[in-house]
């Protein structure tokens, strides 16, 4: 049986989850003061590149991600940068919606689920 392990944990939530050869991040918000969703969303990708890494991933690994957005109208500045930083061929499949953040300065939220790498389970 695969044992549980949380990462970054706190009183209210764990930064990471991984179980059966699957990672489990919380919600990556941005820890820049930026306020465009341009560096917002680099700030939270490169925290998905880190804690991915942490768990024996990567984003060629991606299972699903969901992107909430407090302006669906910076779809198209936070698809610039999420097309950079998607690796040709490893797309993951994607939900991205308009929602109320619990900050007001957040502009995005970024869930993702992936697989461990073979040779980390």
């Amino acid at each position: 049986m695969s044992e549980l392990r949380r990462l970054h944990v706190a009183a209210r939530y764990s930064e990471a989850a991984v179980f059966n050869g699957v990672v489990y991040l919380a919600g990556m918000v941005p820890e820049c003061d930026a306020t465009d969703i341009a560096a917002q969303t680099a700030d939270v990708l490169a925290q998905v590149d880190r804690r991915l890494a942490e768990c024996g991933s990567d984003r060629t690994r991606i299972l699903r991600t969901q992107i909430f957005l407090a302006d669906i109208a910076d779809i198209g500045a936070m698809n610039a940068v999420w097309d950079a930083w998607v690796l040709p061929g490893s797309a993951p499949p994607r939900a991205t919606v308009q929602a109320a953040l619990a900050d007001p300065g957040w502009r995005i939220e970024v869930v993702v689920t992936a697989a461990v790498a073979p040779d980390q389970s």
